[in-house]
């Protein structure tokens, strides 16, 4: 799956660890989730959009 987490990400000045901490998963599975190496859940891509300002999941992520 590809996303758009790094760019959104670095548009608001966030790093790794702080977007892990405020969806509450480890810096790995954000690392993972931007390489496109892990599919995450619904509640996950939620938490992610919402955490990165978007209104729709297809926003940040895409199939």
């Amino acid at each position: 799956m590809k996303t758009k987490i790094t760019f959104y990400r670095n548009q608001l000045g966030m790093t790794q660890e702080e977007l892990a901490t405020a969806v509450e998963v480890t810096r790995q599975t954000i690392i993972s989730l931007e390489q496109g190496k892990y599919n995450p859940s619904l509640e996950l891509a939620h938490k992610i959009t919402k955490v990165l300002k978007k209104k729709h999941i297809e926003e940040v992520f895409k199939l």
